[in-house]
């Protein structure tokens, strides 16, 4: 990584708009003032706590005046603590970022735009197509570290008891929920084909894109309306209807690990990157991913930065931060460390640091099977998207557990949306 002196860097902040608190004589960097210690926080499962803390380990032994306060939890815990931390000015000087927030927490003032530390990160090893998903107008305040796609998970041990086919890219949505029932039927007492996969935002905007729309247009608002909304989540009313689905008492007994991750349904929609997660979780020797299902030809589906890096705005170590980031996002060991856990790596640096064996290949082999179909990829979305998220998944359940009609929890969501999006 190129570096610039601490003094030029300081210069560079402090005449910019951001307001540091390192230009009312914080401590300073490493290479100024000896040892410092940054605050990083992530979230995710035991698994990629334990692939987190060999990274700390690699940079901390190349960067001996650098030490790492780790912190990680649950996604939806974690955004909950962001949240607090912002309204009192304290976000930890590194992040993991994800799309849904970076947009409410930049133009919100709690993020450094990373163009003020010049070259400080290196990106030129990420795809040019890939780097848009950081930046807002003409200021970047988020790195990708990796990308994925959505894909469906199934587990063929579980077919073979049932005595079920495996899932096919060819099923549309109702092959799908037929193939679903069948496994719940087949399969051994407590096991089942699915769990109700409507409450996923991200889901509905893949089946939305596969019918030419999309959940958020490019200026920012909502690409659907009530009607399209009603009829994904009345899609899985028979299965709920008549017990083919895992009951929602059971998904919440079970989280945070998924009810696909426990062992007890044959298959589940969600990010490609989260077969080594599901793989720890089920100790299955094998599982697969295949394209989701679709009633046409297009799967709708998009390769997205899985997640990224971002500094807080209010960080007095931004230098420091920017060699952890570089040195995350371009090393060939942590590459190696994390594999495709995250996402296939964003940098051809850690690309090419990577022997992609095992669950590894087969995510690379499945973006592969895909690459001919992908869509645009999403850029930062607009403030309120992961409020959005969250109150769908909440709005889901809800259903799930009988405490409001379909009619009603869209409803609901509209109102919340249409709150949220002008916050």
């Amino acid at each position: 990584m190129k570096k610039r002196s601490v003094l030029t860097l300081a210069a560079a902040l402090c005449a910019g708009t951001l307001g540091l608190t390192a230009c009312g004589g914080g401590s300073g960097d490493a290479a100024a003032d000896g040892p410092v210690t940054i605050d990083y926080t992530w979230w995710g499962s035991q698994d990629r706590a334990d692939r987190m803390t060999k990274a700390i380990a690699a940079f901390e032994s190349s960067h001996p005046d650098i030490s790492i306060n780790p912190n990680f939890t649950d996604f939806e815990g974690y955004w909950q603590k962001r949240a607090t931390e912002a309204a009192g000015g304290g976000l930890p000087d590194v992040m993991q970022f994800d799309l849904s927030y970076l947009r409410q927490y930049a133009e919100r003032g709690a993020l450094l735009d990373v163009e003020e530390l010049g070259d400080a990160i290196d990106t030129s090893g990420i795809e040019e197509s890939l780097l848009p998903s950081g930046r807002i107008d003409d200021a970047t305040y988020g790195v990708p570290i990796s990308t994925n796609a959505l894909g469906l998970f199934y587990n063929p041990a579980i077919l073979e008891q049932a005595g079920v086919a495996a899932p096919t890219p060819e099923m549309t949505w109702d092959d799908y929920q037929a193939w679903i029932r069948e496994v719940s039927e087949k399969a051994p007492e407590g096991v089942f084909g699915s769990g109700d996969y409507t409450g996923t935002l991200w889901l509905f905007d893949m089946k939305l894109r596969q019918e030419g729309k999309q959940a958020v247009t490019e200026d920012g608002e909502l690409g659907f309306t009530k009607a399209d909304l009603k009829e994904w989540w009345e899609s899985t009313a028979a299965l709920r209807a008549d017990g083919s689905l895992i009951s929602a008492e059971r998904t919440t007994q079970l989280s945070p690990v998924s009810v696909f991750g426990a062992g007890e349904t044959a298959s589940e929609f969600s990010w490609d990157n989260f077969l080594a997660g599901y793989l720890t979780d089920t100790g299955a020797q094998q599982l697969e991913i295949v394209a989701p299902p679709s009633d046409g030809d297009d799967h709708g589906l998009f390769l997205k930065a899985s997640m990224l890096y971002s500094i807080g705005s209010n960080t007095e170590h931004p230098e420091a931060a920017a060699e952890f980031i570089d040195f995350m996002v371009n090393d060939p060991e942590v590459g190696e460390i994390f594999g495709t856990s995250r996402g296939i790596p964003a940098s051809k640096a850690q690309r090419d640091g990577v022997t992609f064996e095992g669950a590894d290949a087969q995510i690379v082999a499945y973006e592969e099977s895909i690459a001919d179909e992908l869509g645009e990829s999403p850029a930062p979305l607009p403030i309120g998207f992961g409020t959005l998220e969250t109150n769908f998944k909440r709005l889901g359940e809800d259903i799930n557990y009988g405490r409001l009609t379909v009619d009603e929890a869209v409803d609901q969501w509209f109102t919340e949306a249409e709150s949220a999006m002008q916050q």
